[in-house]
């Protein structure tokens, strides 16, 4: 089924976890090969952004400067929230983004990354007029937003800007009944308001290619012969409304394995559907703090503590076993947050006072102390 009159296959080719090589620099011979497979197995949609740190340029390389313009379609986004200070730093991220890719025109244009405190600047900067005036010159075909947040912080912006053609979500089966994340809650709503949907994250940043050792056994159990990532791109794939599946492939083998899945792909059966339903219901076993971060611990913090990061950060750890990634959540939980380190908790217990789930706060956050502790001066 095409959505907004546009031809785009179920995968589409995010561009934000692309192959390196040394010194931070992006594998563009590798990444020249990888576009060629995707195109030539009939897909088409390039997901790139002015954030993402030489992706722009790298798929000017890769595929604008080697295909013809109408042939893909390429989509990319304004982080308005980034370091600018007035509107027409966010509106240069535009002009940028034109010179590094090359493209002419972009086929959807993303106001990125709406939800929490970052909502306002796009509204500040009246960026939703601009965007429609790019519309109108051809410069945008199509004009959306991505978002991480709650559905009662969806709703709103979906009531206020009618003229987001699409929205971007994340949503795959470990996040499905997440209260973090809540990714049913969030595609019900951008379904309520008729939105056609553009999945992100669909393995989780390559951490549903190795979830916890419950969910690998039901896995195996049923295909023995299947990427435990196949598993997770069919989950998304298979909803109604979706545009296409971002898949952040980082080297040639998990193009070629996500070309496997999605190629032929029609749907899940009702056997698959079982499946993952019971994977699902593993990974609600495995031990994770009940917090669904309302936050309100912190609304009655006297110390600013990062809890609810801090503690999304250890249910990272638990679920995937990966301290580097459960270290970089909560790096970017807390401080990137403007919060304090759970080491730095005074104990007065206010918290656990305010906490509708009756967490023992304090205690959790000695433990997150000591999987994070204060870097030493």
């Amino acid at each position: 089924m095409a959505y907004l009159g546009e031809d785009i296959k179920k995968l589409g080719f995010g561009l934000m976890r692309l192959p390196m090589l040394e010194k931070n620099k992006i594998d563009v011979e590798q990444t020249k090969v990888m576009v060629d497979k995707f195109m030539e197995a009939g897909f088409n949609y390039f997901d790139t952004a002015w954030a993402y740190a030489g992706s722009e340029d790298a798929i000017r390389q890769a595929l604008v400067e080697r295909y013809p313009r109408e042939s893909f379609k390429l989509a990319t986004k304004n982080a308005a929230w980034i370091n600018c200070a007035t509107r027409e730093e966010a509106i240069a991220q535009f002009d940028t983004s034109l010179k590094q890719t090359g493209a002419g025109y972009f086929d959807f244009y993303l106001l990125h990354n709406l939800g929490e405190t970052r909502t306002h600047f796009f509204d500040d900067y009246d960026l939703w007029t601009w965007a429609k005036e790019l519309k109108e010159k051809g410069l945008i075909k199509h004009l959306g937003f991505s978002f991480h947040d709650t559905p009662e912080v969806l709703e709103p912006i979906l009531q206020a800007h009618p003229e987001a053609e699409f929205v971007q979500l994340q949503i795959n089966y470990g996040d499905w009944e997440n209260p973090a994340i809540q990714s049913r809650g969030v595609y019900e709503m951008a379904r309520k308001y008729g939105k056609p949907i553009i999945i992100m994250e669909p393995v989780k940043g390559g951490m549903l290619a190795t979830p916890p050792r419950s969910v690998k056994e039901i896995f195996k159990a049923a295909d023995p012969d299947a990427s435990y990532a196949s598993w997770a791109l069919k989950f998304a794939a298979d909803l109604d409304g979706v545009i296409t599946v971002l898949s952040g492939m980082s080297d040639v083998d998990q193009m070629e394995d996500n070309l496997k899945v999605m190629k032929d792909f029609t749907g899940l059966t009702d056997a698959d559907r079982e499946v993952l339903n019971r994977a699902r219901e593993a990974f609600a076993k495995v031990p994770l703090i009940p917090c669904t971060t309302c936050n309100y611990c912190a609304k009655v913090c006297p110390n600013n503590i990062g809890i609810s990061g801090s503690f999304t950060a250890l249910n990272y750890l638990t679920l995937y076993g990966d301290i580097g990634r459960a270290k970089g959540q909560e790096a970017w939980l807390v401080k990137g947050h403007g919060k304090k380190k759970a080491a730095e908790c005074i104990k007065c217990g206010l918290c656990e006072e305010a906490c509708p789930q009756h967490i023992k706060i304090r205690e959790v956050l000695e433990k997150a102390a000591e999987v994070f502790p204060p870097k030493k001066k």
